[in-house]
């Protein structure tokens, strides 16, 4: 068994509370709000009006550039308005608003359970239908998937790797999609391998996942050039960069993307959704997620439409648990408290986790005493507590040269830390304000040579 090489912490992982139970449909809302940013990049534009009725499966709001999504309407019923909804975390956003009317879906989605096995389609016709879907990374980061099958001039796709890990303790939708929809995985597996023309893949899970393991070795047995490692359980083995290095031993450079290297990497809800996206013709309407708490009476994994506010979803598990000091929008590792549970699911909408109280209050800081434990945890090879000293006094130019750009949020600093100090606060805050003076230096450069060239 195989891991990543540099930093990593070991969490317990928690999972017990929903491992192994069976997915579970949520009931569709009465009203639904879907925001039209689900992804990163460019929002999505409308494309309905106030009173127009739409079935399941049609366009909303198409793709509002090159890396961008469409949304695709998760219910059927009449738009009610397209205005501002507020976030789990008080952050405005635009969203369609629609009363929720029936169950009517378009006649070109197959609903049928049959599973259909053979794919002729050329790549660009499935890059096309994995577009017209609106399919994103659903292991978090929520990058465009049309975009990853796009390669830039001079790079070429080599292998896929496919992130099976879902290393973030609590969380169990992966492992269960895994159990119920393997054969579809694999077969969404080899309509990417053909839209990026190469013959090799490589499924990344982790070992306490022995089932999930052995079901998609019997089914890649079946498969020419797809093999399945059982990885080392280590935290955040399921960022791109340390599954890469953990299933094909290539480290991705400093600012680099994977395909650099030659790989593309896609969780295995997304190869799901593609699945059904170019099989089924069905666009990503809908996700499995976990909910899940020491506390919570029914933890489970849950298939949710977009647009449902979590709050019922929330119901169906249970409800809130009396001892709740904390909700976590995601895992206890990345994920981010929420101020409510009245937000509408969406695409990034992994798990939510309920924290007792005893466990969700922070230590108080302490004076950081040099130990270097975060520097030894951090995947990424950074230095935080360097980071986040320069973030707390504004040195942006200075956090730009020591590479706060390649942080990627996993919060091993602040786990490791002995002197409790908020290391990753700092950090986020300052990537944010370094990245906007990255974008605007970009911008201000892009002007001066089109202003050059007039």
């Amino acid at each position: 068994m195989t891991t990543f090489k540099i930093g990593g912490v070991h969490p317990h992982d928690n999972k017990s509370y929903s491992a192994h139970q069976p997915i579970t449909e949520c009931p569709l809302p009465a009203k639904a709000i879907i925001p039209l940013i689900q992804h990163i990049g460019a929002p999505a534009q409308a494309v309905v009006e106030k009173g127009q009725q739409v079935k399941v499966g049609e366009l909303l709001a198409k793709a509002g550039g090159f890396v961008s999504a469409n949304i695709v309407s998760p219910v059927s019923g009449t738009v009610t308005k397209i205005d501002s909804t507020i976030d789990a975390w008080g952050m405005k956003m635009p969203a369609i608003f629609m009363d929720v009317e029936g169950d009517e879906w378009l006649e070109t989605i197959d609903r049928t359970p049959d599973i259909v096995t053979e794919c002729n389609l050329e790549p660009k016709e499935i890059v096309d239908r994995i577009a017209a879907a609106g399919i994103v990374g659903l292991g978090g980061a929520c990058f465009p998937t049309q975009v990853k099958l796009l390669p830039p001039p001079g790079k070429k796709a080599e292998v896929l790797v496919v992130n099976g890990v879902e290393c973030e303790p609590y969380l169990t939708c992966d492992h269960q999609l895994m159990l119920e929809h393997g054969e579809e995985i694999m077969i969404g597996i080899k309509i990417l391998m053909r839209a990026l023309g190469i013959n090799r893949a490589v499924i990344g899970i982790e070992r306490n996942k022995p089932d999930a393991i052995a079901r998609m070795q019997e089914l890649a047995a079946q498969v020419p050039g797809v093999e399945v490692k059982a990885l080392k359980l280590k935290y955040p083995q399921g960022g791109e960069k340390q599954l890469i290095d953990a299933c094909i031993g290539r480290q991705v450079p400093s600012g680099a993307l994977p395909i650099e290297v030659g790989a593309v990497v896609d969780n295995v809800a997304t190869i799901f959704a593609v699945y059904e996206a170019v099989q089924k013709n069905k666009p990503l309407i809908s996700r499995v997620m976990t909910v899940t708490g020491k506390s919570l009476s029914k933890p489970g994994n849950y298939l949710v439409r977009f647009g449902t506010p979590l709050s019922d979803v929330v119901a169906l598990a249970g409800g809130v648990p009396e001892d709740t000091g904390k909700i976590i929008g995601g895992g206890p590792m990345m994920g981010r408290a929420m101020n409510n549970i009245d937000m509408p699911a969406n695409k990034r909408t992994s798990g939510l986790l309920f924290l007792p109280e005893k466990e969700s209050r922070r230590q108080q800081p302490e004076n950081c005493i040099r130990c270097g434990k975060c520097v030894s945890a951090c995947p990424m090879g950074l230095e935080p507590y360097l980071l986040s000293k320069q973030a707390e006094l504004a040195m942006w130019d200075e956090m730009e040269k020591h590479d706060v750009m390649d942080c990627i949020d996993c919060g091993c600093c602040l786990f490791t830390c002995p002197s409790h100090r908020p290391l990753l606060d700092y950090i986020r805050m300052g990537k944010g304000k370094v990245g906007g003076i990255i974008r605007a230096r970009q911008a201000a450069a892009k002007a001066a040579a089109e202003a050059a060239k007039k």
